[in-house]
This record gives structure tokens, sequence and C-alpha cells, in this order.
């Protein structure tokens, strides 16, 4: 094999930790390479009788014919394992050079090393937690001075941290002489916070940290939460066994017990704290806990039923369904999962009912309402003129909840019965007097809406008709007749997203209603979040189904519908809205079928794919669309014919190269020639 073959076999390879001119890849993930280059690295290391015990990694340079043999012996074992030795052959010269760090205490080391690995490896979600850990830390913030040991020790240090048992932890927690003879120390376990726990922030993301509830945080550490809490002027206090003994403890509107039952060893007390947590909760209790791979927890001590940590504390780590299922059990109520390790729990059963259908509730875009004179009904007409704020409103509700109001649903429906006669009569005649009105969208649209609030509720227990709330329950006689209608019609729904060409089909038709996305092949249509609410009920089933599996879309922007595989897909983009070409950071694959998530990370990657025409998923009243939809025409001119994903940013970079160009913001400009 000659210089050029070499290359020619490396340039496709996706996979690996790309820096400067060179590839690093773990030997596990040699199935992802084609079988020439495997065989290739394999036959240089069998011809210089480098046996595979003493290499793991291999090192391709994308520039020279040469590569090395790296040996990381701790690499699954170790968050930031150190190199041991290396022998790097030079085929042009074939001449080699070997490296023995074993001596030193100051050797490379490797970071992000889920990089390195294919995101099928069974570590590889464990690996992307670690890396998460360190930038939030700040860790990454300067890469030249991190590859070295001490230099990355004193880094971590810098930034206030001390690596235990491969995870960081703040300085201020780490005990100078530890023991596992010594008796647990709980009191290590509070965590110095500067922005609000994953709980709290799951609170204020669902609009409970308003200042319309009082909150207490059962075991609330340092208090850092609180400060925050009282600096927005909510009503909140906390108790700690350890650092604030002495408060007493009392019943709130929302309490939170974050953190605390995994750092209790004993089970009965673990069980009694969330417990009495759940007493103090007026309407919601939320709960949140450690979650790790059982790859992470076989690094410790087993204790009881968790583990013990090098800080001599205790921890219980819990996988998503665990937490859920041993807080349903304690607690004998739903536990509804928000987050990663974080559930609500509600006592307020009406106020439960209210969380889940908001949830699902899908926002009308009301339009402004027009009127046309109408000889026939000119005696409505003057009663309209002189009152019409009042039956603009009453129209707006009927939009609103896509029905007629009852009761006193609308509070002016007494001045609407003494000028009309009653609110039915005053429909008839607000939908003769509007043209062009949207009232029967706006009744299909919130009909769709409770049959997905309904299928989604057959995840959980069922909720007795009496429970719902009193709007939702004329939405049932409103749309179905009767309870039993409104379960079945869902239950018929949530069934039919297994159809899978059901699927294909109404994602065909969907794709041509939809004010824009992108129809590949006959294998998945791909739309922006905006427009979910835009799809037919049985794909917007199929995309909640995957939310509840996944959690909130904040980060999101656009969805993926696979046809035929039982999947959706949900990828995030690093600076959708003002970059031409947005890099994609991470994308979300749920198996509905196995009510599975896969994560995929592209944060740290050689490099990031770019959206390219995203002007395919916007409409005309986006941001920049104007911008972005002629950058989009040029681009394309730019590309080869029939690419069909899109190239990489280093292709795409000489193509620009080629044609004297670079991209500032959303044009394109002729580069200056140096003389």
């Amino acid at each position: 094999m000659d210089a050029k073959k070499f290359h020619q076999l490396i340039k496709p390879v996706k996979l690996g930790k790309l820096v400067g001119n060179a590839r690093y890849l773990h030997i596990s993930a040699f199935d992802e390479i084609s079988v020439e280059l495997k065989d290739f690295i394999f036959l240089i290391a069998k011809a210089l009788k480098i046996p595979e015990s003493d290499w793991n990694i291999i090192k391709l340079n994308t520039q020279q014919f040469r590569l090395s043999y790296l040996n990381y012996p701790d690499f699954f074992t170790d968050s930031y394992p150190a190199l041991h030795n290396s022998i790097t052959v030079d085929l042009a010269k074939t001449t080699q050079k070997i490296a023995d760090y074993t001596a030193t205490e100051n050797a490379p080391i490797l970071h992000r090393k889920e990089l390195f690995i294919s995101p099928n490896n069974s570590h590889y979600v464990e690996f992307v937690s670690i890396t998460e850990e360190g930038e939030a830390a700040g860790l990454y913030e300067n890469s030249r001075i991190i590859g070295f040991k001490k230099s990355w020790e004193r880094v971590i240090q810098q930034k206030g941290y001390e690596l235990v048992d491969g995870r960081l932890f703040p300085l201020s927690d780490v005990p100078e002489v530890v023991s596992p003879e010594h008796k647990i120390a709980r009191h290590k376990t509070a965590i110095a916070r500067q922005s609000l726990s994953a709980p709290m922030k799951a609170l204020a993301k669902h609009n409970y940290l308003t200042g319309a509830y009082t909150v207490f945080d059962y075991g609330c550490g340092l208090g850092d939460d609180l400060k925050e809490l009282e600096a927005h002027g909510i009503d909140a206090a906390g108790w700690d066994p350890t650092h604030r003994p002495e408060v007493e403890r009392f019943a709130c509107d929302l309490v939170n017990i974050g953190f605390v039952i995994n750092v209790i060893e004993d089970r009965e007390e673990r069980i009694e704290a969330l417990q009495l947590a759940f007493e103090l909760s007026n309407k919601l209790l939320v709960v949140g806990a450690m979650i790790a791979s059982d790859m992470h927890i076989q690094k410790f001590t087993s204790y009881k039923d968790g583990i013990i940590t090098s800080l001599n504390t205790f921890q219980k780590y819990y996988s998503q369904s665990d937490l859920q299922h041993f807080i349903e059990n304690t607690l004998d109520e739903n536990a509804i999962a928000v987050g990663p390790g974080v559930f609500f729990v509600f006592k307020d059963k009406l106020e439960e009912q209210l969380f889940l259908a908001d949830r699902q509730k899908r926002q009308h875009p009301w339009k402004q309402i027009t009127t046309r004179a109408s000889n026939k009904k000119a005696a409505f007409e003057r009663v309209y003129v002189d009152n019409e704020a009042l039956f603009k409103d009453f129209w707006s509700m009927c939009l609103s909840l896509g029905r007629i109001p009852v009761n006193d649903e609308f509070p002016e429906s007494e001045k609407i019965k003494e000028l009309v006669g009653s609110q039915q009569k005053t429909f008839i005649l607000l939908d003769q007097l509007f043209e062009n009105n949207e009232f029967e969208l706006a009744e299909r649209y919130r009909k769709e809406d409770c049959l997905l609030y309904f299928a989604l509720s057959q995840f959980d227990k069922r909720k007795a008709y009496i429970h719902l709330p009193e709007a939702l329950q004329q939405d049932v006689k409103a749309f179905f007749g009767n309870y039993t209608n409104a379960l079945s019609l869902a239950r018929e729904l949530l069934f039919s997203i297994a159809d899978k060409e059901l699927i294909t089909d109404t994602c065909l038709a969907a794709q041509a209603i939809l004010p824009a996305s992108s129809l590949l092949d006959n294998h998945s249509l791909t739309f922006h979040k905006d427009f979910i609410d835009l799809l037919p009920a049985v794909l917007r089933i199929y995309v909640h189904c995957g939310i509840q599996l996944y959690g909130e879309l904040e980060d999101i922007q656009l969805v993926k519908i696979h046809f035929h595989s039982g999947k959706v897909s949900f990828m995030g983009y690093d600076n959708f809205d003002d970059s031409p070409l947005p890099l994609l950071r991470e994308r979300i694959k749920v198996k509905l079928e196995q009510q599975s998530v896969d994560y995929f990370d592209y944060v740290g990657r050689y490099t990031q794919q770019p959206l390219y025409f995203k002007s395919t998923y916007l409409t005309e009243d986006y941001p920049n669309y104007k911008k972005q939809v002629s950058f989009d025409k040029r681009i394309k001119q730019l590309m080869p014919e029939n690419t069909r994903y899109g190239l990489k940013l280093d292709a795409l970079q000489k193509i620009l190269e080629a044609n004297q160009l670079e991209i500032k913001g959303f044009r394109f400009y002729a580069k200056k020639s140096v003389e």
C-alpha cells in the first residue's frame, strides 16, 4: 500500500477524534472502518511484532504516510486515562519510534473519550456524561494546556474541583482523610451551586416559580437554591439535617426533595424521607436523584443497595425507570418524568390534570376578526355594533375552547343572555356574521388536543372522570359524548402509530400541508418543531410519544419522523437562528417500539455536520428568511450535483477556496488575492 491509497482509505472515516493532522480511533471501533484499512493496521503491527495487548488506540496521520500504536490500558476504567507507551511508524522512511511514559508522572492523557469509540458502544453514554461534567466545570476553555496529567490536574484545582473516583467534586466537599471504615459522611454530599438545581429548573420551566406558590426545600444543603428563589421574591424556606437543622419543617404548595434520597444509606429512612416530603406538599412534590450506568457503579465498593465513594459518602444510583418505580411504590402515586432523574408527584389531582393538559395543549394562532353587514341579520348587527368588544371576546373564547362555553366559563355570559337570549343563539349569529371564520379548524384542533392528552395518559394510571378538570369534562361531553368514547378513540389513535404504512402515507400527505419540511425519498419527514401542532393527529401522537420518553424540546430545532423503523429523531443545532449553516450539536433517536432513547452528542468532534438549505424548514416570517433563501441558492450552485446529505465543513472549505470565496454572515465574498 502506498501513501495515496493510505489517505484514500482514511478520508471516508468519520469516527474518531481529529486532532491537528491525525485521527485517533479505539480498536473497539474498527468495525466502523473499511476492511482494507483495518487489515493494513494489523498487518503493520504483525510485521513489527507489536502484540495487540500493547496497544488499543491507533493514530492515523492524514497528511503523512505514518501511523502510531498507542497504549492506554486504563481506557475504559479511568475517566482521563494516561498514555503508557507508543510506537510511531513512518512508512515513507520505514522507521519506527518508541516512547515509554510509564516512569513519568506527567504523561499525556485523553479527554472526550466518547469520540474514540462508536456511539453503539456500551460505554458511550457514560463517557459523554464525563465530558459534559468537565464542560460544565469549565475545564475545556483552553484545550492547549490540558494535554498532560499535571497541567490537567492544575486546571481542575484552579476551577475549584478535585477528581474523586474519576468524577469531579468541589474542593470544599473533599475531606483530608478518607476511610471506608469511617461513618458515612452525609454532610459531605452538599454541593455549592452556581445555578438552580435540576429539580428547581424543572419547576421554573413549567411556570411553578412565578411567585404564585410557596416553596419548601427538603434537604436544602448549603441553601443556594433558596437564595436564588428569595432573590426573585419567591416565598421559600428549607430544612437540612446538617446545615439548617433548626428550621421547622412545614407544609408548602411545592416541596423539593432534590438529590436527598440517593445519599441516605438506610432504605427505610430513605422511604420515610420521601413520604415526609410528600406529606408537606400541598400541591406538588418534585423528586431528584442521581442517575448512572451500571458500568459507573461497578467502579465502587458496594454497600447495602448502593456504593461508597472515596469521599466516604453513600450513593444510591438509579436508572430512570428504577427511580420512577421507587417513587411510585413508596408513595402509591403517579410519578411524571420531567427530566433525567427528575419527577413530579402531584398531591393535588386537579393540578396534575391541568399540568398534563397544558403540557400537550396546542396554542391556536387567532387572527384578527373581521365583520361584514348582512341585511338578514340587521337587528343583531345593531346589537353587535353597540357591544363589539363583548362579542369579540365571546367569539375568541369559542375559538379558544373549540366549542360553545358552558355555565360561567365566559365571565360575561349573563350580559350575552340579556342581549341575545342564550350563548347558543349568540354563537349561531356570530358564526353567520363572520366571514371565513376559523371555528371549524379550532374545533378540530381542540378535539385533537384532547385525544392527544388521553392517548398519552394511557401510559399512566387511568384517571377517573370525576378527577378531570371541569373544562376537560366539558370537552369530553362536547367532542365525544362520554368518557368511554373519548378513551376508546384515544386508544385507537395511540395504537395506530404502529401502522408503518399509515405513518408513511400520513407523512406524505402532511408534507403537502406543512408550511415547510423536507421529505427524504420514502424514508423520513423532517420539519421544525414549531410545526408539530400542524401535523395530523396520528403524527402528533407519534412525535409526542417520543417527547414523552425523551423530555422537553427546549434545545431542539428539527424533528424527523422515520417511516418504517418506528423511530423519531430530535436534532439540536448550535446558533440555529443566526447562522446560515448551523452545526449539529446533538441528535436524540427515540425507538418507540422498544421505548428506548439513544443520545448522540457531536460537540467536540473533529467537524460537526452543517445543516444545509435551512430555508427548507422555515417560513417567510422567520428572522433572516430572505437572506437564508439567497444563501441557500448560492451554496447549491457551488456544491457538486447529487450531493444528498451535504458536505462536511472541510469539503465545503475546499470548494470555497477553489472559488476564491469566503462566507461572512449570510453573504459570500471574494477573497482578496495576496500579492
